[in-house]
Order: C-alpha cells, then structure tokens, then sequence
C-alpha cells in the first residue's frame, strides 16, 4: 500500500493528482483482467450493476484522496479520510466494549496523524468526501464478498475497477506525459498494482469473514503501518505522540478483535 503510495508522489510531480488516482484505477483494471477473466455472468445485470458501483465508488475514493493530500498535509488528509471507516465501526458497535475500542483507535489515529488546523478549505472538504466513500467501500466491499449472484468477489474487483475506469476516464486527459514515457507508464502501473490490486484483494478475503464494524476497526492499523514504513524505509523516527498513538491504535485493535474472537470470530451486526 505504501509502496504504492510512494510511486504515486513521485508521479504529482509530472502528472495530476486524479490523474495519477485514474491511472492508479486503470493498472488495476488491466491486472485483474488479465488475472480472473471474469465469465459473462459478471458483466450484466445485478452483478454488473454492484461491481460497477463499487468500482466506482473506491476510484472515487482515491481520486479524492490524491486531491486531499495535495492540498494538505499527509497526516492531516489521513486523519479527516479516518472519519469514514470510525464512523462505520461506530454504526456497527453494540457494547461497552466496542465504545472503548474506537475511543482508542480515535485517538490513536489523531495522535499518529498529529492533526493540524492548517490547509486549504478545499483540500479538508476533499478529504471528508473520502472519507465518505471510504465508509462506503467498506460497505459495499462486504456486499461484493458476501454476494449471491454467482459472482465470485474478485471477478467483480476485475470488472468493478474496469467500469470505474471507464467512467472516470474524463481525468485522463491529467495524464498526458507519462503516454510518452514508458518509465511513467511503469509507475502508474506499479500504483495500481501495490495499492489497489493487492491490498483490495486481500480486503476481500477478511470482509468474507469479519463483520464490516470488525473491518473498520482493523483499517485503523494503517497509519500505524505507515509509521512503521516511515521509520524503517525513509528513516522518519516517530515522534512521543506519535509512538503513544501505535499503541493505543493497536489496544483498541486487541480490544475489539478479542471481543469478535469470544463471540465465536462473528461480528454482531453480521449474519451468519
């Protein structure tokens, strides 16, 4: 993911921010269709219509992203775009417990992020809005995993993201130099592939087996994994906030998941 993440920052600076999102989306596409080659099934009626939705809403959600952190700081981005999946794990809490959990992993995550009041109106709206459609790829991702149409969830990540590309492929007009650079065109797809093909993939094997409150709580482990990243590959020492905002992201993470593991691995809202 943030392998990924990296190769997109270096594209900023040749290409557009929904440009790079866009490309991001189309690397995706062409590596999942290639993989899975999803049947005829896929590709219409209610299949169709909940992949293609997904799809576009998790572009969506990264082209608002790009946008955010170009605007704001990282960690400022991060902490508004952690609204969404906090918001969904809030929905989804039914005890004591649970309250605890996303207390914790609120605060860790404002500490991680050391949110600021700084940045442009723009960049926080942008933001927010991703952290919308965060709240609602976590919700439609787990109705892809979990769908009956005979579809299996990677078929309809393939041809989800290859509907989103179609879609959204206004932005590429943001993406002019990297057609005359094969170094470029590398990176893009390198994006698409580290941040999109790969981790959303795996999504779609927890989502097929925790509840989407238990998700969203699980989620919250990235910016501690970004800290982690920053450290060992770019030698940024965290700072005492920072290191006291792992900690509690991993308690509230501990406290929710052992809650799920006593109660037999099965979120509460989720059926069986």
């Amino acid at each position: 993911m943030y392998l990924g993440a990296a190769f997109a920052v270096w594209l900023f600076d040749e290409v557009s921010p929904s440009g790079v999102a866009w490309l991001r989306c189309l690397g995706a596409a062409l590596v999942l269709l290639a993989w899975r080659r999803p049947p005829r099934a896929a590709w219409r009626g209610r299949p169709l219509l909940l992949a293609g939705t997904f799809g576009v809403v998790t572009a969506g959600m990264n082209v608002l992203f790009y946008e955010a952190i170009a605007r704001l700081p990282l960690g400022t981005a991060v902490a508004l775009e952690f609204v969404g999946p906090v918001a969904v794990a809030a929905i989804g809490s039914r005890g004591r417990r649970d309250v605890a959990a996303l207390v914790l992993v609120a605060v860790g995550v404002a500490l991680i992020a050391d949110v600021q009041l700084a940045g442009s109106p723009l960049g926080v709206l942008f933001a927010l809005l991703a952290a919308a459609a965060w709240a609602g790829y976590i919700v439609l991702g787990k109705r892809v995993a979990l769908a009956d149409t005979g579809v299996s969830g990677f078929d309809s990540l393939a041809v989800g993201f290859a509907v989103a590309t179609v879609v959204l492929s206004p932005l590429a007009l943001g993406t002019g130099p990297v057609w005359g650079s094969g170094e470029l065109m590398l990176l893009g797809i390198g994006v698409g592939v580290l941040s999109t093909v790969i981790p959303y993939t795996l999504d779609q094997i927890v989502l097929r087996r925790v509840g989407r409150a238990r998700f969203a709580v699980l989620l919250a482990l990235l910016p501690a994994t970004a800290t982690a990243v920053g450290l060992l590959v770019l030698g940024q020492v965290p700072t005492a906030g920072e290191g006291i905002g792992i900690l509690a992201v991993v308690a509230g993470v501990a406290l929710r998941s052992s809650e799920g593991s006593r109660k037999g691995g099965q979120s509460p809202e989720e059926p069986p």
